[in-house]
């Protein structure tokens, strides 16, 4: 079983060399997608030859990052994907948790989920994070009837194969409103385990017009409705039993 690490990041220099330290104790083989980045992070990963860089010459979007980080491992015919978040926000001690479903050999897409199971020391994302991931939680659940209780958590183990399936274009912070219907249409087999909550930087920006809540909103349920008509997505992926519960009311951040 061949896994490889995928760590999108844009200016993350406070980060990326402790972030890259932690996952080599469990991973090998990591791929940095960086995406633009003009604060010396580039500068740092130059000087790591311990790691896999794909660099984007100008910022591009956080979709692009993984879609790219995608087709790489399929070219170099890893069977794993694992893709995780350079902020400390996504902690590498728990890939072993991921590697234990991978071997199993059970699902097709293991998403992490903050909200699965809570932690007296769990963060408190910012209020509209909150509204707008419970808003996008329900919509995906009563559409697709997946069962998930965090929709944008972008800590996840992704079957490479399975991956083929999908078609994947949307480059932005959108990019799961254009996965969660391809799961679901390709009925890839899906399971949810838990991962902390954790917010390092709350004031951190989504860019432009999306710093609007209502915006960003608007823009994420325009995403998901495009996608359900082009691919008319009608029924939901096999998943272990465990996930088939009531989502968590006011889930979680973006």
């Amino acid at each position: 079983m061949r896994l490889l690490i995928v760590i999108p990041v844009h200016n993350e220099i406070r980060y990326v060399d402790g972030v890259l330290d932690k996952v080599k104790q469990f991973n090998d083989d990591i791929l940095v997608v960086d995406d633009g980045s003009t604060d010396g992070t580039a500068d740092r990963l130059r000087a790591r030859p311990d790691i896999q860089v794909l660099s984007h010459p100008t910022n591009l979007g956080y979709g692009q990052s993984l879609i790219d980080g995608f087709k790489y491992a399929d070219r170099k015919r890893f069977d794993w994907v694992i893709t995780m978040d350079c902020d400390e926000q996504h902690e590498p001690e728990r890939i072993p948790q991921f590697i234990k479903e991978i071997r199993g050999d059970a699902w097709d897409l293991i998403s992490g989920s903050r909200y699965l199971e809570r932690r007296e020391d769990d963060d408190h994302p910012p209020g509209d994070r909150r509204r707008i991931n419970a808003t996008i939680t329900r919509m995906i659940n009563e559409r697709l009837h997946l069962g998930i209780t965090d929709a944008f958590c972008g800590y996840k183990a992704h079957r490479v194969a399975a991956m083929r399936k999908l078609t994947l274009d949307v480059a932005g912070y959108a990019f799961p409103l254009q996965l969660w219907p391809q799961v679901a249409a390709a009925r890839l087999r899906l399971k949810e385990i838990p991962v902390r909550l954790i917010y390092n930087d709350p004031n951190r920006h989504f860019g432009g017009k999306l710093d609007d809540a209502a915006n960003r909103l608007l823009h994420y349920t325009q995403v998901f409705e495009d996608e359900m008509a082009r691919i008319g997505a009608r029924s939901a992926p096999v998943q272990d039993s465990s996930s088939e519960r009531e989502p968590v009311p006011c889930c979680c951040g973006e």
